[in-house]
């Protein structure tokens, strides 16, 4: 198998950089090669280096339309603008994204490309340089030659395209013009920071479990600071992520609570100031009582009047039992004081083996009270999410 054929195949396993190695050496064999600068250019981007995604697909272009291959030019210009998106300069984008129109009009992924550059220039204000056209249809590129391309393919490996222009030097993001974005599944939130020229070896970004911190030196201040604190919902340092790009800050904050939708990136709630090792912190949108001193109620047909879980479940634990006939230990219902519907919990309780008995305490628990489950399985590895019964809800913060 050459380069160019394992360089497609790291392509499709989504092995950016090994198809960017693979590439490189199949150009370094073949450097007019309109489809490896294609290839190459898409593996770029992918591992978001933007500069050198545009310097291959420029090269393409040129080398489309000395060949005059409708498909290749089309192609190689469908890379660019997707790389002048990255590289925000939009009005470029738009403009080389309508050169791809007139080639093909049924080119499936026009639409999307053409919704997302019209919503960043429509959010840029009049004067801003991203709203200029300065592209050409045909860029001003060095064409590579076989004279300059004859390194070995050690050489070839790491190194970037040998007719690349070198990328123009990142310029800053002005302070007031900093912005972010972020999304969310039921996994993660993803935050990015839009910030151009972020010096890697200077920023600091510090993932706690309830707050976000990034600090970093920008022109005309000492030092650039954005912070969340606290999060809408807590999350899980050890296991969040960053990561600084020539364009922007990535994070990716790992909820601590899987499938607890964010409804805005910080919240109001309480945060906790200590606690103990042996006492596991309570999730912040499940039910919470109503004061310090007293646990939460709920609906009961009880003619006694609302039941504490709590107590019931407590006292479950420590009910003593007496020896039957059988040789069986059982709960000596006569001696429990409460109504029929605490003597069915005791009953269903004492009627379950270990496994089923944490289920019911853990979904209880971890609901506030609101799920009750004897399927271990399905609760043991997951924190249970509350369902409220009728005239209830869930605290929100």
């Amino acid at each position: 198998m050459d380069q160019a054929a394992r360089g497609a195949a790291a392509l499709k396993d989504s092995n950016f950089e090994e198809a960017i190695k693979q590439y490189t050496a199949a150009i370094a064999t073949n450097p007019n090669a309109v489809d490896y600068y294609i290839k190459r250019s898409t593996a770029y981007q992918r591992t978001s280096k933007y500069p050198e995604a545009l310097a291959d697909a420029e090269i393409a272009v040129v080398l489309a339309h000395k060949r005059a291959k409708r498909e290749l030019i089309k192609e190689s210009q469908l890379r660019r603008a997707i790389a002048l998106f990255f590289l925000e300069r939009y009005a470029d984008a738009e403009f080389i994204l309508g050169i791809v129109k007139k080639l093909d009009e049924k080119e499936k992924t026009l639409g999307i490309w053409t919704m997302k550059i019209a919503g960043k220039l429509k959010g840029l204000e009049e004067g801003d340089e991203r709203k200029k056209v300065t592209a050409k249809e045909v860029p001003d590129v060095e064409i590579p030659s076989a004279s300059n391309s004859t390194a070995t393919k050690s050489e070839y490996s790491t190194a970037a395209p040998a007719a690349a222009i070198a990328p123009t030097p990142v310029v800053p993001t002005p302070a007031n013009k900093i912005k972010h974005d972020w999304y969310q599944n039921n996994e993660n939130v993803y935050f990015t920071l839009l910030a151009k020229g972020v010096p890697k070896d200077k920023a600091t970004v510090e993932i706690e479990k309830d707050s976000l911190s990034i600090s970093f030196p920008i022109q005309g201040i000492s030092n650039f600071d954005y912070s969340l604190d606290p999060f809408y919902a807590p999350v899980d340092p050890s296991k969040s992520t960053f990561n600084i790009t020539a364009t922007k800050i990535e994070v990716t904050l790992k909820k601590a609570t899987p499938g607890v939708k964010w409804h805005t990136l910080e919240g109001d709630r309480a945060t906790e100031t200590s606690s103990s090792e042996n006492t596991p912190s309570i999730p912040s949108h499940i039910l919470t009582p109503k004061t310090n001193e007293q646990p939460p109620t709920y609906p009961t047909s009880s003619r006694s009047g609302a039941k504490d879980w709590d107590k019931v479940a407590k006292d479950l634990t420590s009910k003593k039992k007496t020896d039957g006939e059988d040789g069986d230990d059982n709960w000596d219902l006569d001696d429990v004081e409460g109504d029929e519907t605490t003597k069915f919990f005791k009953q269903l309780y004492k009627g379950a083996d270990p496994d089923q008995q944490r289920a019911m305490m853990k979904s209880y628990q971890e609901s506030g009270g609101t799920v009750l489950s004897t399927d271990w399985s399905n609760v043991g590895s997951r924190t249970v999410v509350p369902e409220p019964p009728d005239g209830m809800e869930a605290k929100k913060y």
